[in-house]
């Protein structure tokens, strides 16, 4: 006669063979279903002697908020985590797992990379930047070494005119990839001459975009000007590459509906504020709690694109979800300082004016990561804003469950912002203003009907 305890043990083996077997119907691999198998035991000892069945979203949030802040965790760990709590509560069909921001916990599991462009200028000279183009040989590197002061000279005067890391970085770039084409030349036995051989070369044999010829181009013409002071004059008849005019990628209004329809949770948010207000992509996921300004309906935009502030409208539409969001967010915050964390980036070397800044709350980041990244440089946990990549894929993703034949980006919804402006009657001259252009013709793009004038600035997301 078998007693209590081996009827136990039998069920638990028949559940735990079921679970697998539904992760196999999932195309889990097979190494991977046992690592499923720990983090689901890892889960339920946290929530030890309730049943999977009396679980709700708090369970699932608070551990995985508590597993986020396990400095050790690696990327793919968290991530795997996620996806087998997930897949546990679809194999018992728990309906309350719909209640639950699954899309977020999974991006919160993509930490910042140490050359990411919010924390990458905290990085010191001697650190590689990140390349623009794959690097196989580790040539550039070692140009670099070859080379010290000249780059340590570039990155100076970038950030001596306050230029953005992606500047710098695309700037350090080229500038090395110019001196290997030139199989290590000293920058500055190099005239113009040199210059126009290597920008043939990008168009000739690489046939790159205008864009990057001119990218290259600005990046060694500013070395040689600003750093070295050897002004390269005037150069030569060169192959340029062909610019093509395009027009923008624009949605209807009924596809921003469709597209912001087929999404849900932080992914819906980030993606409708995007569209409400034209914010870049960067601007969006770096978003500060201070920049929301709720009693005057606003948003400021900080260090835009050149470096420049302005203000955006706060879509009225959206007001209520923002709060409910960041309500949510200060509770994050608030566990983070009970467990000794809480603090945050903040940039130009802030932290070292305002010590006590990083912690509070209205420099904590809109849209944080679900997970605490360790700064690779200096060891200090810090929470960190979502990685754009998983936005961008999400609007993809959501554009293609809409069937929208158009292809969208994250940039799309600022192209849609501005030409919908146009069409209910907004003048140009504050359209771009709103898109902070900083000549007019940029946005004439948009200029689909005639312009009719206007004060005040409703969001189109308040009209759809």
């Amino acid at each position: 006669m078998n007693c209590p305890t081996d009827n136990f043990s039998d069920a638990k083996t028949r559940f735990w063979d079921r679970f697998i077997q539904f992760l196999s119907d999932q195309g889990i691999k097979d190494t991977v279903r046992r690592w499923y198998v720990i983090r689901i035991e890892d889960y339920m000892a946290a929530n030890i002697g309730k049943k999977l069945t009396q679980h709700n979203p708090d369970d699932i949030n608070t551990y995985l908020q508590k597993l986020g802040r396990d400095g050790r965790l690696k990327d793919w760990q968290y991530r795997q985590s996620v996806d087998a709590i997930r897949k546990l509560f679809e194999f018992i069909d728990a309906k309350m797992r719909h209640q639950i921001d699954w899309d977020f916990w999974l991006d919160s599991s993509q930490s910042l990379p140490e050359d990411h462009r919010t924390i990458a200028r905290a990085a010191p000279y001697s650190q590689p930047a990140k390349r623009v183009l794959k690097d196989d040989s580790g040539y550039l590197n070692e140009l670099r070494r070859k080379y010290p002061d000249a780059r340590k000279a570039l990155i100076s005067e970038i950030r001596r005119r306050s230029y953005s890391i992606s500047t710098e970085q695309a700037y350090e770039s080229w500038l090395f990839r110019f001196i290997a084409f030139h199989n290590g030349i000293e920058p500055k036995e190099m005239a113009g001459s040199h210059v126009v051989k290597f920008l043939e070369f990008l168009v000739l044999e690489h046939n790159v975009s205008a864009s990057t010829q001119s990218l290259a181009l600005n990046a060694i013409v500013f070395f040689y000007t600003h750093v070295i002071k050897k002004p390269l004059g005037e150069l030569d008849e060169y192959t340029r590459a062909k610019r093509p005019r395009r027009l923008p990628v624009v949605l209807s209004k009924s596809e921003v509906s469709a597209l912001l329809g087929a999404m849900q949770g932080t992914q819906w948010l980030m993606t409708a504020l995007q569209y409400g207000t034209g914010m870049r992509l960067m601007e969006c996921v770096r978003l500060r709690v201070q920049d929301m300004d709720f009693s005057h309906g606003q948003i400021f935009v900080r260090a835009g694109k050149g470096n420049k502030d302005r203000v955006v409208p706060l879509p009225e539409k959206l007001i209520s979800h923002l709060k409910n969001h960041l309500d949510r967010a200060k509770i994050l915050h608030q566990e983070d300082l009970k467990n000794g964390f809480g603090e945050v980036f903040l940039p130009d070397a802030l932290s070292r004016k305002y010590p006590n800044a990083a912690r509070d709350w209205r420099w904590q980041f809109v849209f944080p990561s679900g997970k605490l990244s360790t700064d690779p440089r200096s060891g200090v946990v810090r929470r960190h804003h979502l990685h754009e990549s998983s936005l961008q894929k999400a609007i993809k993703q959501a554009s293609n469950r809409s069937n929208i034949t158009k292809r969208v980006s994250s940039h799309t919804l600022r192209h849609s912002f501005a030409t919908h402006l146009l069409e209910d009657g907004y003048d140009i001259r504050t359209v771009q203003e709103l898109l902070g252009h900083a000549d007019v013709s940029t946005t004439m793009i948009y200029t689909h009907v005639l312009n009719r004038g206007g004060r005040g600035v409703k969001s189109p997301i308040d009209n759809l």
